[in-house]
């Protein structure tokens, strides 16, 4: 690897919001473009940071990707139930894609996730169109859960997130 995965450093927070809300955008995974209220949940780094694990790809000091580990049920979580930990917002930047960042960043959680007392799963939520992220997760033994498939806008049941987890 020509890279390093790390806990995020507070001068890195913007440059990696920046990173994520660009991955989310450019790969058109905001339903309402610039004007998705989860692009401020993209960006906010700073928040994420103060309550999970947010992890950085770094090589020669810049950002290569990101993502955040939530190590239970939480202000974080989406999904997570006791004895599990959470995935989250997972980004590659567009120029480090196919280098293997995004596989070493959900390793690093997963190790984590290993060395948690009590932890015995990891669970993430996922698009449907993030194909190369599924492929990632597969490829690390991750299974689908449609059973705990769900919507973030009720009101746009339309919008639904697929689920995977890991028994540890």
């Amino acid at each position: 690897m020509d890279f390093e995965i790390r806990q995020v450093a507070p001068a890195e927070h913007d440059a990696l919001g920046e990173l994520t809300a660009r991955a989310y955008l450019d790969d058109g995974l905001l339903d309402f473009g610039e004007s998705d209220s989860y692009l401020h949940e993209l960006k906010d780094v700073a928040k994420r940071a103060a309550a999970a694990e947010v992890l950085v790809a770094v090589a020669d000091e810049r950002v290569l990707g990101g993502l955040t580990f939530v190590p239970g049920p939480g202000p974080m979580a989406d999904i997570a139930r006791p004895g599990e930990a959470e995935i989250r917002m997972l980004a590659v930047g567009r120029a480090a894609r196919g280098r293997g960042v995004g596989e070493a960043l959900v390793r690093a959680c997963v190790e984590r996730a290993r060395a948690l007392e009590g932890c015995t799963t990891v669970v993430l939520s996922t698009q449907r169109t993030m194909r190369a992220a599924h492929r990632i997760y597969e490829r690390l033994g991750f299974a689908r859960t449609p059973e705990r498939d769900w919507s973030p806008l009720p009101e746009s049941p339309d919008i639904t997130l697929l689920t995977y987890q890991l028994t540890l």
